[in-house]
């Protein structure tokens, strides 16, 4: 059943999303170090299934040739698309949009170069400070993403990552720094992003190297811990400093459906569901559920826990859920005999063939958005925040300059007109922000070709471009739902 009213709040939070490691550039800017998305090359004469292969499984070889100042590669995510030099223009378009919300990421290495040093970099905080302040002039709402991706490569390489408790502290110092220069200006915190994600890329989420590890499974739990533990003292410290701010959790959510009605199918998708909702149970919720015990036992995985951990998690639960959503995923208990849904990152899965995919294929599935939504809030009852939706797509520029994406428009608007049906549904969702609302580098592909955004930037896949801003139609017709509150969604 379909409404035909509109259910968006009058204070619904409309906006758009970037990470720093895709958008920013400016590598060799205001004292900023290596980050852990610093090492990603982009090489056309690779392999296409070797651009994703290296978001999953980095290696040594490649590590150590990303610290070398001499090296041939090409890393697009240093180079970003600009906003480190363009910011007030990017901002300026959002405001044009009628944003009322940018979340937005902090590039750890531009606060902690290394990220164990004593005091933060002053030339970091004042460019974040600025940042905040334009979109303040404009009315726009910051929320921000603490840790995306952006670990600093020093405390991978000489601390392993997060599976070293000494990073908890490393990042306390980075965040805290955070919080006492934005405070007053910032009422929305994640602490991490998609932080189920450490499941399918450890280095990019938790700086551990997966190439040759003895037990990669213990490694990526026990790091998940400390985050989770570095996560309760960030939110205890952020309301400290600011009572009424707002934090949140993140996940990158892919709904999960049986591919088929057999038992065995039924009970694997459980399974899975509960391995990515884990991470938002433990943040939401405060402790760890009962069926860790035997999801650890099925891993040979047991985290060491210190004194006083569970009570931290008990005590300093997150205020708010959010996460990314770009698909769903139909689960078999027999895959092999099945069309494997190579486009679906975080879970993988079988082809559902009741839907349409992306030219990336991932499969698009907007009424997916609804169900997750119900899910996360009948299980968490806290309020919930679209951190990312978007549609990654070969754009083209026309002779005169326009960018036709039709693609774009229907596929928003689909997933935007579920949200709308998921707040009929009695969901307290209060915001929703489109994922790469100016053309950023790919997470996953480090493309450029795989855009985003509502404004296109002249770059090309190996860096080359004027990163000239100019505006796609998805740009006038989002402009137009943030303006009726959504009601054009309803046509």
């Amino acid at each position: 059943m379909t409404t035909s009213k509109n259910y968006f709040p009058k204070d619904f939070l409309w906006g758009g999303a970037t990470a720093a490691n895709q958008v920013e550039g400016g590598s060799n800017e205001g004292g900023k170090g290596l980050s852990l998305s610093d090492v990603y090359i982009f090489d056309s004469s690779m392999p296409k299934e070797r651009w994703t292969d290296q978001w999953h499984m980095m290696t040594h070889k490649q590590v150590e040739e990303a610290q070398d100042p001499n090296s041939p590669h090409y890393y697009p995510k240093r180079k970003g698309t600009g906003f480190y030099y363009h910011y007030k223009e990017d901002i300026k378009l959002f405001a044009e949009m009628g944003f009322k919300t940018y979340r937005m990421s902090i590039a750890w290495t531009r606060i902690f170069p290394k990220g164990d040093e004593a005091e933060p970099n002053e030339a970091g905080l004042a460019f974040y400070e600025a940042v905040i302040d334009e979109l303040l002039k404009y009315d726009i709402e910051p929320i921000i993403s603490l840790s995306h991706y952006e670990m600093p490569l020093h405390l991978a390489t000489e601390y392993g990552g997060w599976v070293n408790r000494k990073v908890i502290d490393f990042y306390l110092n980075f965040v805290t720094a955070m919080f006492e220069r934005l405070q007053g200006k910032v009422k929305y915190w994640i602490t991490f992003n998609e932080i189920n994600a450490v499941k399918h890329h450890p280095y990019t989420s938790l700086g551990i190297i997966e190439e040759g590890h003895p037990h990669i499974e213990q490694a990526k739990y026990q790091g998940a811990h400390h985050q989770f533990v570095a996560s309760a003292l960030a939110t205890k410290k952020a309301h400290e400093l600011m009572p009424d701010c707002k934090v949140g959790c993140m996940i990158s959510y892919q709904l999960l459906v049986p591919y088929s009605a057999h038992p065995d199918d039924i009970q694997k998708t459980v399974e899975a569901q509960r391995e990515s909702l884990f991470f938002t149970d433990v943040q939401a919720r405060g402790y760890y559920p009962a069926y860790t015990e035997r999801m650890f036992e099925n891993k040979n995985v047991k985290i060491k826990v210190e004194r006083g951990d569970i009570e931290i998690l008990r005590q300093y639960p997150v205020d708010f859920v959010s996460f990314s959503y770009y698909m769903s995923s139909a689960i078999s208990a027999h895959p092999e005999t099945l069309e494997s849904a190579v486009g679906n990152l975080i879970t993988g899965g079988i082809v559902n063939p009741h839907l349409e995919s992306s030219d990336w294929g991932w499969q698009i599935d907007p009424q997916g958005l609804r169900t997750a939504l119900n899910q996360l809030y009948d299980r968490y009852q806290k309020p919930i925040l679209v951190a990312e939706n978007g549609l990654g797509a070969v754009d083209v520029v026309e002779a005169d300059g326009s960018i036709h994406d039709p693609y774009r428009i229907d596929y928003l608007k689909r997933h935007l007109q579920q949200v709308n049906e998921a707040l009929h549904d009695g969901v307290d969702v209060f915001g929703y922000t489109a994922w790469g609302c100016i053309d950023i580098v790919s997470a996953s592909t480090s493309q450029m070709s795989k855009r985003y955004g509502f404004i296109y930037v002249d770059q090309d896949d190996e860096g080359n471009g004027t990163q000239k801003r100019s505006k796609k139609d998805s740009f006038d017709w989002y402009k137009e739902v943030i303006a009726t509150n959504g009601d054009t969604l309803l046509d």
